[in-house]
């Protein structure tokens, strides 16, 4: 017991009052400033899945337009763009169209709306009856610059979620645009 009435407090020393009012405001102006850059990084990242499979999607319209045009090529067409000018108002394709895949889709006009892809058993997005839509629609159109030249727009359009920040649902989209030559 002799050991605890020897310690002899000083004054003066410790935190005063002003002090840790002065650290209770810096260390939750901090804390609030933390949170905030992580709610902002939630936010943001929130779509990004979306963006990312709306830009595959939107790289595989070109590539079944490129498609096209190359079995054009290889069945010795005289026309090149056979087949393309049903775009020129904006068409659907999915990843079998143009190809020789039993069941194979062919280029669809674009409807009013516009159809939503879907995804099929094998996690692929198409038109197939009997899957379930995504949430994806694809358009895409073709415009013929002269004989040699024609250009490929694909537009892919979906419904984004409300947030915190945007509380009302809103439409993204990701346009990509090509252009294809006849090169024989």
């Amino acid at each position: 017991m002799k050991i605890f009435s020897k310690i002899k407090f000083k004054s003066g020393v410790g935190f005063t009052i002003v002090e840790l009012i002065i650290a209770i405001f810096i260390l939750s102006f901090s804390i609030f400033g933390v949170y905030n850059a992580f709610s902002t990084v939630i936010v943001l990242t929130h779509g990004a899945s979306d963006r990312f499979i709306a830009a595959y999607l939107a790289q595989e319209g070109l590539e079944i337009i490129r498609n096209i045009r190359d079995n054009n090529w290889i069945s010795g067409q005289s026309n090149w763009r056979q087949g393309l000018d049903v775009c020129d108002e904006g068409c659907e394709a999915d990843y079998t169209t143009g190809t020789d895949v039993p069941g194979a889709s062919s280029l669809e006009p674009w409807s009013m709306e516009g159809n939503f892809l879907k995804i099929n058993d094998s996690g692929f997005y198409d038109y197939s009856n009997g899957s379930p839509n995504s949430k994806f629609k694809r358009k895409i159109t073709t415009t013929f610059l002269g004989n040699y030249i024609v250009k490929v727009s694909v537009l892919v359009t979906w419904e984004e979620k409300p947030t915190i920040l945007n509380p009302s649902a809103t439409q993204g989209s990701i346009e990509a645009e090509e252009t294809l030559y006849n090169w024989y």
